[in-house]
């Protein structure tokens, strides 16, 4: 009778009657591995992957095993939440930064300037780019509903990159992001939970494959690495992208034990460069990522105080929860216990990937390749290189650079008449990014002649265009970004070549930042209402600078190179060399113009006399009853975004009543002062 008891089995001698009535485990991505690792896995590097990652390093040893790692299937609960979360920015996001509010401003006036990828890219008409606006809007609602997934997600996409690809100005990393995920969406079943396909179709499975979280897990993996890796560069490192940041109200508690100058750099530069390139490596990985949890919330919450930049910190909030358990909603709702698919069958189904399957696994290894090689691919598209390499957007550079600019101005010359004619700088657009690309430069001048063709045929039969501009980057000298003797309308440019009249960076003179920041300490310690601007410039061009009468004690001090100083009462020239300082009159224009061969670099300083007389009088120009900044204005960002919003649908429908009825579309002025 003792050998009745039947002993179980110490190892099963089928792997799919051992696991018929278990069900696939979830909690952990650690547990879902296919490829267990024998005996003889057990090297150091393959204990590090497993512990560290939670994945064995056999998974990767082939196509086939990466395919089996990625066709497997998991929960698509944490995919759903993200899913809603992030249709849910987009519906606030087409209203604020795809300019939704401003429709009427943007695309209702026939001579605003638009500044496309491709030049054949033209804007439609005011009414039905309403139509285009709708129906990206109607498509978000269903894609944060999770109803008719895939088409929802083509409705939003169209108009989205539509919209996206026809003014570069308006182009941010984040909305180039927005635009991928979007993409990424498309093609995965994240409608699977909290949708209403699902409750449409209840009998609908509750398991994806893991590539679904794998391609925008990867997505944003890249978006912090890269971010990471453009930060670790001398120009970062030296805390001159970000200044003045320390005296914000989130720096508070580092400001009792740090000085505001050491938040800038320790905290915004040093600390910002090893957050972003290692966060995502710390989120991956099991032993860390509740310790750094807490870090990711913060950073974003923070940003999102910080700076203007729409929904970018609420979407990277909402894929935090993506590194975590693939069904952590249903076990905080505790809305079903069932088990999803039993372990057997999900192996059975991904051990022997067929030719379809193998096909999108390349297919997602070439779309991560993609990604990580255009952040780098500038040296194929040399004509969008000015500066810095590349459109601002799809580089990951956040906020690496940051801009003054001090002067802009345009030039339109009759040839037949040599008259030449000052033009607003922004008569024909809100945006300020055609300054300092090349590319942009030369559409804005083509589109200056268009409209001045449709609007003042006389003046426009035979111009020049000429850009005169003066910008600062990350704490440097004023400079022009382009070489104002060139016709913009006759420039050259290519996409694929260097841009000859694109100005380089004066970047030898950047030994000399820490100087300026002496200099500008001590100008601005003389009294209130005083201050200085560095200027550098290249041999044989000239500053003309009109002094305004409202400022005095106006000097012109050279620091390096030489100049040839004159005003326009005075014929008589003087030569100025490095040291040497000249006393300006103020209501006249003074021209100064470097010779020799190497640029020169020099300063004004100045004291606002209209501003230095109220305050010695006791006049004050501050409103006696204007009201205190909230520290956190969050009910007045709720108005205003509601406000936008009223706005935003109030452009639709006059632009439905004017398809439908022939209603008038009552359109707003452009506030160039």
């Amino acid at each position: 009778m003792a050998n009745s008891k039947r002993k179980l089995p110490t190892k099963p001698s089928s792997n799919e009657d051992s696991n018929q009535e278990k069900s696939l485990p979830s909690t952990k991505e650690s547990t879902n591995e296919v490829h267990s690792t024998n005996a003889k896995e057990t090297s150091p590097l393959n204990r590090f992957f497993r512990d560290c990652l939670g994945h064995e390093l056999s998974n990767f040893s082939s196509l086939s095993h990466f395919t089996s790692w990625l066709e497997r299937p998991v929960d698509g609960a944490a995919l759903g939440i993200f899913r809603l979360l992030y249709g849910a920015a987009m519906l606030i996001d087409i209203a604020e930064e795809r300019g939704g509010g401003q429709l009427d401003l943007r695309f209702g006036e026939p001579l605003h300037c638009h500044f496309p990828l491709f030049n054949g890219l033209r804007a439609l008409a005011y009414p039905l780019m309403g139509c285009v606006y709708l129906c990206m809007w109607l498509g978000a609602w269903g894609i944060m509903l999770g109803f008719r997934f895939r088409t929802s997600c083509l409705a939003f996409l169209v108009p989205y990159w539509y919209i996206f690809l026809l003014d570069k100005p308006t182009w941010n990393n984040h909305s180039y992001l927005f635009g991928l995920v979007g993409l990424l969406l498309l093609f995965t079943q994240a409608d699977s939970y909290c949708s209403l396909d699902r409750w449409l179709n209840p009998r609908r499975s509750r398991c994806i494959p893991y590539w679904n979280y794998f391609v925008i897990k990867f997505q944003f993996f890249i978006l912090y690495m890269y971010a990471g890796l453009k930060k670790f560069s001398l120009e970062w490192l030296s805390g001159y992208a970000m200044s003045n940041l320390s005296h914000h109200w989130v720096f508070t508690p580092f400001r009792q034990v740090i000085d505001p100058e050491m938040i800038d750099l320790l905290i915004v530069h040093w600390f910002t460069a090893f957050f972003d390139l290692s966060i995502a490596f710390f989120m991956t990985m099991d032993k860390t990522r509740l310790l750094v949890t807490p870090f990711m919330i913060s950073f974003h919450l923070m940003n999102s105080r910080l700076f203007v930049i729409g929904m970018f910190p609420w979407v990277c909030l909402a894929e935090v929860p993506l590194f975590f358990s693939f069904d952590w909603p249903r076990r905080i709702s505790r809305w079903s216990k069932a088990p999803l698919l039993p372990a057997s069958q999900a192996t059975k189904d991904v051990s022997k990937p067929g030719l379809l399957t193998r096909l999108r696994t390349i297919l997602i290894l070439g779309y991560c390749g993609l990604q990580l090689f255009l952040p780098y691919s500038h040296f194929i598209t040399k004509g969008y290189n000015n500066w810095t390499n590349g459109l601002y957007g799809y580089s990951w550079d956040m906020m690496v650079h940051s801009y003054d600019t001090l002067q802009t101005s345009i030039q339109v010359v009759d040839n037949e008449s040599r008259q030449v004619h000052n033009l607003h700088p922004y008569a024909f657009t809100e945006y300020d990014r055609w300054t300092k690309y090349a590319d942009m430069a030369v559409q804005y001048a083509s589109c200056i002649e268009e409209n001045l063709r449709a609007s003042q045929p006389e003046v426009a039969k035979n111009i020049s265009i000429y850009f005169d501009i003066w910008c600062s980057m990350n704490g440097r000298f004023q400079q022009r970004s382009f070489d104002p003797r060139v016709d913009l309308l006759r420039a050259k440019w290519s996409p694929f070549e260097s841009t000859s009249w694109s100005l380089p960076l004066l970047n030898e003179l950047n030994y000399m930042r820490p100087k300026l920041r002496t200099i500008e300490t001590e100008v601005l310690a003389w009294n209130n209402y005083s201050d200085v601007v560095f200027v550098a410039d290249f041999p044989g061009l000239t500053l003309t600078n009109f002094i305004s009468p409202d400022l005095i004690n106006c000097t012109l001090t050279i620091l390096e190179g030489n100049v040839r100083y004159r005003n326009e009462r005075d014929p008589e020239a003087y030569f100025l060399t490095a040291g040497k300082s000249i006393g300006l009159e103020n209501n006249i224009t003074h021209l100064v113009t470097t010779i020799g061969q190497k640029p020169a670099s020099y300063l004004f300083t100045y004291t606002n006399k209209t501003m230095l007389e109220q305050d010695e009088g006791g006049i004050t120009t501050d409103k006696p009853e204007r009201e205190a900044r909230s520290i956190l204005p969050l009910w007045q960002e709720f108005q205003h975004r509601v406000t936008n919003y009223q706005q935003f649908l109030a452009h639709i429908g006059n632009c439905l009543l004017y398809l439908i009825y022939d209603v008038p579309i009552p359109l707003a002025v452009r506030d160039r002062d």
